[in-house]
């Protein structure tokens, strides 16, 4: 069966954005396991992050993303492309977050986490909840974040989050 030229094109742009990805992390074909201490490094940005939510800290922003123009991150509370750093610094004073954090009544999680290490590079997966003390319902949807490996330790350099309504299934 010979797939329609639009979803021909879908799966080929997504092969194509995979080997984009691969090849610019330097991803090989080998059998050698990741190092277990960059799994761990990641594991601990993602926490780090995590960390970044629920406290509001605007100071941790740095810490966590590429500090220039290449890092790129589509919001789930906004329509478009976020790029660099001020713009995603600014994003967020939008939610209040401020330098040295504040307490707050939200909550911010995430699940099913999957990290996926390639050469210079780690794909981070995995479902966010978010809630609020004293309201009903949990905002939740997918996330994923690309994470390279800097002189600094590792960074996120692209992320992307989406809202699931309240009608697709969990």
């Amino acid at each position: 069966m010979r797939l329609p030229v639009t979803a021909r094109f879908a799966v080929s742009g997504i092969a194509l954005t995979a080997a984009v990805v691969m090849a610019a992390s330097g991803c090989t074909t080998t059998s050698e396991a990741p190092p277990t201490a960059d799994r761990e490094a990641v594991a601990a940005l993602v926490e780090a992050w995590t960390a970044f939510w629920n406290s509001y800290d605007l100071d941790a922003v740095d810490d966590l993303f590429l500090a220039d123009s290449s890092l790129t991150y589509f919001s789930s509370e906004r329509e478009g492309l976020l790029r660099g750093i001020a713009a995603v610094r600014e994003h967020h004073a939008g939610f209040d977050f401020v330098p040295g954090g504040r307490t707050s009544d939200t909550r911010l999680w995430l699940e099913e986490v999957g990290i996926d290490l390639f050469a210079d590079s780690a794909i981070v997966t995995g479902l966010w909840y978010f809630t609020r003390t004293g309201e009903e319902g949990v905002q939740r949807g997918p996330v994923t974040a690309l994470c390279v490996r800097t002189p600094a330790g590792w960074r996120i350099a692209h992320m992307n989050f989406s809202t699931y309504r309240d009608d697709d299934a969990a």
